[in-house]
C-alpha cells in the first residue's frame, strides 16, 4: 500500500495543503480528487472490475448508480453520495478501498469539501478517462539500492551501440553493454517499465510505463540529459509498447486499456484514437514506409490498420491465444505475430491468411527485427534469432535461467541484448553466438 499512497501524493501537491486552508481554497477535481479516485478506486471499480456495478473511471461515471440503485455522486449531499458514504465507512466488508488501509483523513477531506463545495468539475470532457485529465504526475524516486530484482520487460541498445537502456522500478538503469558495469540512471518513470526504443534520430528517448490498473504514460526523455520533455498517452492502464514510426514525426502508443493512440512528436498532439482490440495492446509495429500499424492483443488477435486515418485494415485471429509480439516483414505484404500458443505465425495483410508458422517451446514475447531477420524472446529460457525471408533459425541463444522476456539488437555493433524474468541481461555477439556479458540489472543488488 506504501507505493500506493506515494502515487496519490506525488499527482497532487495540493494534498499538503492545511485543512483549514482546504476549506476556503476550491478544491479542483482534476488535480486533487481525480488522482484520489485513480489510487485508490480505480483498480475495483474502472472499465474492466466495475465492482458493485460502479465505475470511477470519468467524472461522468462517478455520479451513475451502481447496483445498489444508489448515486455515486450527489453534489452538495454527503449523506446522498453513495462512493462517499464507502469511504467513510467503519463496516470493513463495504468501506473503499476494501483491500488495504482505509483512505488517510487528509485525503478524505479532499473529498469531503469538494462534495460540499458542489463537486465542480474543472477538465474539458466529463466522459474523459481520469487518467487523461489529471495533471503528469512526478513519480517517486527509486530505490537506491535494490532489495530484490525486477523482471526486464523493456531494453535497448542507444544509436552508437554504447550503452543499454534497461527499464528499472521507477527509473531507467543505463549500462555498459560490454563490460555490464552501471553507467547512470534516469528517475521520473512510471513503477514498471514495459517499453524502451530511441526515435530514429537518437534524440529522444520513449519509455512505456505505469502502474497496473490505475495509471499509463508514455514519458518522452531526452537521453542524454535525462530531462522530461513530454508526457503522452496517459490512460487508465498501464502503456505496454511505444513505437517511433521510420520518419520519427509520430509515435505509436499501445495501452491495456485496449487503445492504441497516435500523437505528433512535435507538439504532442493526439492524431488517432484506435479501439479496434477488446483488451490489452501488448504490442504494435510501424511498416516501413509508415503507412500501415500492425498490433498485437490479449484479445487473441493482431490487426493492421491504417496509420492515416487509424481504419481496419485486416484482422488475423489464427493464434487462439493471446498475441504477445507483431513485426512487419521487410517487404511491408506480411506480418510475423507471436503469441501464448507458443508460436510465429506469418500472415498475409491482404487477406489475413497464414503463409507459415515457426513452433517454439514456451510462450513467444515480444518480437524484435534486424534488416533481414527478426529475434523471438520466449519462456522456453531462449532468444532465437531467424531469417525473415523463409523463417529459417539462424541461432538459438539458450542461456538464460527463467523466461526470456524481451531483446533488442543493434546492427552496427552485432550485438544482441536479452532480459529475463529473474533480472538477468544477456549480450550476445551474434556473430558467433558468444557470451559477451551477464549481469543483474539491479542496482546495488546482493544476491545472498
Amino acid at each position: 500500500m506504501k507505493t500506493t499512497r506515494q502515487l496519490a501524493l506525488s499527482l497532487s501537491l495540493l494534498l499538503l495543503l492545511p485543512l483549514a486552508a482546504m476549506a476556503q481554497e476550491e478544491i479542483s477535481f482534476r488535480a486533487q480528487v481525480a488522482p484520489l479516485l485513480i489510487s485508490n478506486c480505480l483498480a475495483c471499480h474502472g472499465p474492466k472490475k466495475a465492482e458493485g456495478g460502479f465505475r470511477v473511471d470519468s467524472f461522468d461515471r462517478l455520479s451513475q448508480e451502481g447496483d445498489s440503485g444508489a448515486a455515486g455522486l450527489v453534489a452538495g449531499k454527503l449523506e446522498e453520495s453513495e462512493f462517499f458514504r464507502r469511504i467513510v465507512s467503519e463496516d470493513e466488508d463495504e468501506r473503499m478501498p476494501l483491500e488495504g488501509d482505509p483512505m488517510p483523513a487528509e485525503h478524505v477531506e479532499v473529498i469531503k469539501t469538494w462534495i460540499e463545495q458542489g463537486a465542480q468539475f474543472d477538465a474539458e470532457d466529463p466522459k474523459a478517462s481520469l487518467a487523461s485529465i489529471v495533471p503528469p504526475p512526478t513519480h517517486p524516486d527509486p530505490p537506491e539500492i535494490y532489495p530484490s530484482t525486477l523482471p526486464i520487460t523493456a531494453l535497448s541498445f542507444s544509436p552508437d551501440g554504447q550503452q543499454l537502456i534497461v527499464g528499472g522500478y521507477h527509473e531507467l538503469t543505463i549500462w555498459n553493454p560490454s563490460d555490464g558495469s552501471l553507467m547512470r540512471r534516469i528517475k521520473n518513470v512510471g513503477q514498471r517499465t514495459y517499453a524502451v526504443q530511441y526515435s530514429p534520430d537518437g534524440s529522444l528517448l520513449a519509455v512505456g510505463c505505469g502502474a497496473p490498473g490505475q495509471l499509463g504514460e508514455a514519458r518522452i526523455f531526452d537521453p542524454s540529459s535525462g530531462e522530461l520533455k513530454m508526457v503522452l498517452g496517459t490512460s487508465s492502464d498501464v502503456v505496454l509498447d511505444v513505437v517511433f514510426n521510420p520518419k520519427g514525426d509520430r509515435i505509436a502508443v499501445a495501452a491495456a486499456d485496449g487503445v492504441i493512440r497516435v500523437y505528433e512528436v512535435a507538439s504532442g498532439k493526439l492524431q488517432l484514437t484506435i479501439t479496434s482490440h477488446s483488451d490489452w495492446v501488448m504490442a504494435i509495429a510501424w511498416k516501413s514506409d509508415g503507412s500501415q500499424l500492425a498490433s498485437a492483443s490479449r484479445d487473441k488477435t493482431s490487426k493492421v490498420f491504417d496509420a492515416s486515418n487509424g481504419e481496419l485494415v485486416v484482422t488475423y485471429a489464427g493464434h487462439g491465444q493471446p498475441a504477445k509480439g507483431v513485426y512487419f516483414h521487410p517487404k511491408g505484404e506480411e506480418v510475423f505475430s507471436s503469441g501464448a500458443d507458443n508460436k510465429i505465425h506469418r500472415w498475409k495483410v491482404a487477406d489475413g491468411k497464414k503463409s507459415a508458422e515457426v513452433g517454439l517451446g514456451g510462450e513467444v514475447y515480444k518480437i524484435s527485427s534486424g534488416a533481414s531477420f527478426f529475434f523471438a524472446a520466449s519462456a522456453d529460457k531462449t532468444v532465437r534469432q531467424y531469417q525473415s525471408e523463409d523463417q529459417k533459425e539462424v541461432r538459438n541463444y539458450g542461456g538464460h535461467s527463467d523466461w526470456a522476456l524481451a531483446a533488442s539488437y543493434h546492427d552496427g555493433s552485432k550485438r544482441l541484448a536479452s532480459g529475463g524474468f529473474n533480472g538477468e541481461v544477456k549480450v550476445w555477439n551474434t556473430e558467433d553466438g558468444s557470451d559477451v556479458v551477464t549481469f543483474v540489472a539491479a542496482p546495488g543488488f546482493k544476491k545472498e
